[in-house]
């Protein structure tokens, strides 16, 4: 076979592999284009019209900010944002549990890797299904909270059904589901700290816990930045927890449950006439969202550290 045949073999072979990753490269692209960017164009549209029924942009009107005032102006939509920011309080909750128990994981203990697997355990469960069980554990008359108090039916505590103690089941529940990610990630990261600076500490005199703040924190840093942001995001698009635990569209008592999400799902789809006004709260939420990782990013700057 001489040289000018082989050069071409290779170059059809060349020209065959960059069409096929060409092709699986663009799935993914077309995906996005397709459920991503449309449909948020369509939202951006739709937020400054009245949207007749459930997304009929045949008969919509341009109605300009209509829809935000009537968003803004909504007290339901200010509590959507503070029930929101209440079961947030689960966020740095779970970033100092999985921090804690990740540092004991690294320890040489019996049994590390049976417990990594169960602190990964609540990550892969299923959120509806989650909720569903923890649904069971709080239920007044015959969760398993009550009766390991010793609570009958008479003076057992109603979990979900009064609103001075259903946002702290919520938040319960979100410590226990949000802890085992963490836990891996930091898992990876302290397992990458150099130990050579814990051997310097130490011959200067430095002790354990000295050593946790000045050399694991900063090491770790990048990590928790991450998580912190990450968490605040999806903080802020809570849905399936007080939606499944609410009782449906009830949204827990005295609309504890109703997130900002959970706002914006009922203003669409349980309302009549009102997809404009989800999709303005929609638009809200999004600006929300970016002003929030916008000030952490900026705020990283003082703590994170990326040595």
């Amino acid at each position: 076979m001489t040289l000018e045949k082989i050069y071409k073999k290779r170059h059809r072979r060349g020209l065959g592999e960059s069409a096929s990753g060409t092709i699986m490269a663009s799935i993914p692209v077309l995906g996005f284009l397709i459920f991503g960017m449309i449909p948020l164009i369509l939202a951006l549209v739709m937020a400054f019209m009245y949207v007749p029924g459930k997304g009929n942009l045949a008969g919509a009107e341009f109605i300009g900010f209509e829809n935000f005032k009537e968003v803004l102006s909504d007290y339901m939509f200010w509590q959507s944002i503070l029930n929101t920011l209440k079961m947030a309080i689960s966020l740095p909750i779970c970033i100092v549990v999985s921090l804690i128990v990740a540092f004991l994981l690294t320890k040489d203990i019996k049994g590390r890797s049976f417990f990594r697997a169960v602190y990964f355990v609540p990550y892969v469960c299923c959120a509806v299904a989650v909720s569903l069980m923890w649904e069971l554990i709080f239920n007044q008359n015959h969760g398993i909270i009550n009766s390991w108090l010793g609570l009958t039916r008479e003076t057992a505590i109603p979990w979900l059904t009064d609103s001075s103690t259903y946002t702290l089941c919520l938040i319960i529940i979100g410590i226990w589901g949000g802890t085992a990610y963490g836990i891996v990630l930091y898992g990876a990261a302290l397992t990458n700290v150099n130990r050579s600076l814990y051997e310097a500490a130490k011959v200067d005199g430095a002790g354990s816990f000295r050593c946790f703040f000045n050399i694991t924190l900063p090491s770790v840093s990048p990590t928790s930045f991450y998580l912190l942001t990450t968490g605040l995001i999806g903080a802020l698009q809570e849905f399936t927890r007080p939606q499944m635990i609410g009782g449906g569209q009830g949204a827990g008592p005295n609309n504890d449950g109703l997130t900002i999400v959970f706002y914006i799902y009922r203003r669409a789809f349980v309302y009549n006439n009102q997809m404009g006004e989800a999709a303005a709260a929609a638009l809200v939420l999004s600006v929300f969202i970016l002003i929030i990782t916008a000030i952490n990013f900026v705020v990283s700057k003082r703590w994170v550290s990326y040595d």
